[in-house]
C-alpha cells in the first residue's frame, strides 16, 4: 500500500487544519478535497449547491477524491466529510491508504462550525443538522477507520501528535522480522 493517510470526519473535525500539519511533519503533500472541488470548478461549494445541487457536488467529490487516491507520491487527503456515503468512495478509500477517523461529537462540531456559514447542509440549525448528519454517517467512518482520533478536548497540534505516533509504528509494525 502507498504512504497515503486518508483524514475522514464531520465537518469541523479539523481535517484540514490537522492534514496540513500532519503533512508538513511528514514531508508529504497535503490534498484537500473540498478546496480541489472548488479550484476544478471556479465555484465555492455553497455557489455548486445553490446552482446544481448536491448531486452535482457529490459528483465533485468523487472525482476529487479519485484524483487525490491516483497521485504517485506520498500524501495526506483530507476527505470531504460526505464522501463516505457514495459506496464506490468508500471501497476506494479501503484500498488506498491508511484512513483515519477524526471523531468528535455533533456538540463539540457544533462549537467549531458556529452559524455554519458557507456550510450548505446545515441549514439554519447546525447543532441539529450536525447531529442528524452524524448519525448517517457515524457507522460509514467508523467502518471504514484504521485508526480513530477523539479530537474532542484535542488541540490540532495534539491530534498531528497522534495521527504521527501512530503512522510512525504503523511503518515500524509492517517492516519484516
Amino acid at each position: 500500500m502507498r504512504d497515503r493517510i486518508l483524514l475522514i470526519g464531520m465537518m469541523g473535525a479539523g481535517k484540514t487544519t490537522v492534514g496540513k500539519e500532519v503533512a508538513a511533519r511528514l514531508g508529504w503533500r497535503h490534498f484537500d478535497s473540498d478546496a480541489q472541488v472548488q479550484a476544478r470548478t471556479g465555484k465555492t461549494i455553497p455557489e455548486i449547491f445553490a446552482q446544481e445541487g448536491e448531486p452535482a457536488f457529490r459528483r465533485e467529490e468523487a472525482h476529487a477524491l479519485a484524483e487525490a487516491i491516483d497521485l504517485d507520491e506520498p500524501v495526506v487527503v483530507s476527505v470531504a466529510g460526505g464522501a463516505v456515503l457514495d459506496p464506490a468512495n468508500r471501497r476506494l478509500m479501503s484500498g488506498s491508504g491508511s484512513v483515519v477517523w477524526l471523531r468528535a461529537d455533533p456538540a463539540t462540531l457544533a462549537r467549531r462550525v458556529g452559524s455554519g456559514d458557507g456550510r450548505p447542509l446545515l441549514e439554519d440549525d447546525p447543532a441539529a443538522s450536525l447531529a442528524r448528519l452524524d448519525s448517517v454517517r457515524r457507522p460509514l467512518y467508523e467502518a471504514l477507520a484504521d485508526h480513530t482520533v477523539d479530537v474532542d478536548g484535542l488541540t490540532p497540534d495534539q491530534a498531528v501528535e497522534d495521527i504521527c505516533q501512530w503512522w510512525s509504528g504503523r511503518r515500524t509494525d509492517l517492516k519484516p522480522a
